[in-house]
């Protein structure tokens, strides 16, 4: 695990170049162009392949701290340009990085351990992410990102809006807002060459049917939230943008670390209790980022920039996560549910403290050296309560891209059907 990775994630820049030569290199085939602004005034990026009318989207970057994705986008885009089959009657839209505002302050090209990842963490409010923001805005107040992305929906009207995330620890799985049959099998077949768990029962995913190990199905909107307490809801997101046009989103999440304690499909012993427990120790590891807030608070002079707003934040979805935690329990709940949801514990506080703390750092407070103890003792905690091995970078880009053209194939044939 502190083994250094061989390659590092590029950087928004270094995409934007890569996607400048290719279209260079291939000018009546591939364009690149400026279709945005962020907030901060960073150009958006969309390089597309091809002139058919039937088309795929393909976003990267819409979480800053899920970098697979630019990597995966960059190999995605030689690879159409190179191989003419993947062309054949598809024209292919990539967007570079749907938030290079965070990308630019998540500092973490090449972690050597979870305590590397978090020292330079950063992971915007629901409010400022692109494809959340629409579950926690209304229609008058959406970030330019957000904009910018629906509009390039509602310009290509693309069949399938592939949207690449990851975990930091954990297994592979994918959300669809419509099923794809097919699909499961070949993902479990390249999980498994590529020694990659597949996430069986990944709390992002909980309560929604399942078409087969690791892929999940969107329910509707007549079902009710897993988490109540939680602001964002999936439905309300850009990736149901693409239903207007008979699209569909797929959202295809890979490890960093991959953890093989995450496949078990055997029926949790006591589930109420473990949620309890877990619920509980949520509550206890927020309440010390808590402590440590309130008493550097007044030393920072009114600093609200987007780390700390992103670690006020995080903090404030604690109480009601513990909460849903404790009294709502999936009747059939399993080891890999109740593994995920230790895991999703463990983030938010810790993301919480990683955040503060390179506000501290900044500042030069005198909580820093402290609070830097504790994020590296529970970044130490996490990855050997999940025994924590490096998947290598190739072999995320490599699942994560064959995921994609499975997923591209197989909703062009069902389409036709």
């Amino acid at each position: 695990m502190s083994l250094l990775p061989e390659l590092r994630y590029p950087s928004v820049p270094e995409l934007v170049a890569c996607a400048r030569a290719l279209a260079a290199s291939e000018p009546g085939l591939c364009a690149l162009r400026q279709v945005g602004r962020s907030r901060a005034g960073r150009p958006l990026h969309l390089l597309s392949v091809g002139h058919a009318q039937r088309s795929v989207l393909v976003v990267a970057g819409a979480h800053a701290n899920e970098p697979t994705g630019g990597s995966t986008l960059r190999v995605l885009a030689r690879r159409v340009l190179a191989e003419r089959e993947l062309r054949t009657g598809i024209s292919w839209h990539f967007l570079l990085c749907a938030d290079p505002d965070g990308a630019a302050l998540h500092v973490t090209p090449a972690p050597r351990s979870l305590l590397d990842y978090h020292l330079g963490f950063y992971r915007p409010t629901g409010a400022e992410q692109p494809e959340w923001s629409p579950s926690v805005l209304p229609p008058d107040r959406l970030p330019p990102e957000t904009r910018t992305l629906t509009g390039v929906i509602d310009e290509l009207r693309p069949y399938l809006q592939v949207t690449l995330h990851g975990t930091d620890l954990g297994g592979s799985w994918v959300q669809l807002t419509r099923d794809v049959p097919g699909l499961a099998e070949p993902f479990a077949k390249s999980a498994a060459q590529l020694h990659i768990p597949v996430e069986t029962g990944a709390s992002d995913a909980a309560g929604w049917p399942a078409s087969g190990p690791g892929v999940h199905v969107m329910p509707g909107p007549e079902t009710g939230a897993a988490y109540p307490s939680m602001p964002d809801d999936a439905r309300h997101s850009t990736w149901y943008h693409a239903h207007r046009y008979g699209g569909l989103t797929a959202v295809v999440e890979v490890p960093m670390w991959a953890s093989d304690l995450v496949d078990d499909p055997a029926p949790h012993p006591a589930p109420a209790a473990a949620m309890r427990r877990l619920a509980g120790r949520l509550l206890r590891d927020s309440l010390e980022v808590e402590r440590v807030l309130a008493e550097a608070l007044p030393r920072l002079d009114g600093a609200d920039g987007p780390l700390l707003r992103a670690a006020r934040w995080a903090l404030e979805l604690i109480p009601g996560l513990a909460e849903d935690w404790t009294h709502t329990v999936p009747a059939a709940a399993t080891m890999a549910y109740v593994g995920s949801v230790d895991a999703f514990g463990r983030r938010l506080p810790l993301r919480a403290a990683a955040m503060l703390l390179r506000v501290l750092r900044e500042s030069g407070d005198r909580a820093a050296p402290d609070l830097e103890r504790l994020v590296a003792t529970w970044s130490d905690a996490f990855a050997q309560r999940f025994r924590a091995r490096w998947v290598p970078l190739d072999h995320q880009v490599e699942h994560q891209s064959r995921t994609v053209l499975l997923a591209a194939q197989q909703a062009r044939e069902q389409a036709y059907q």
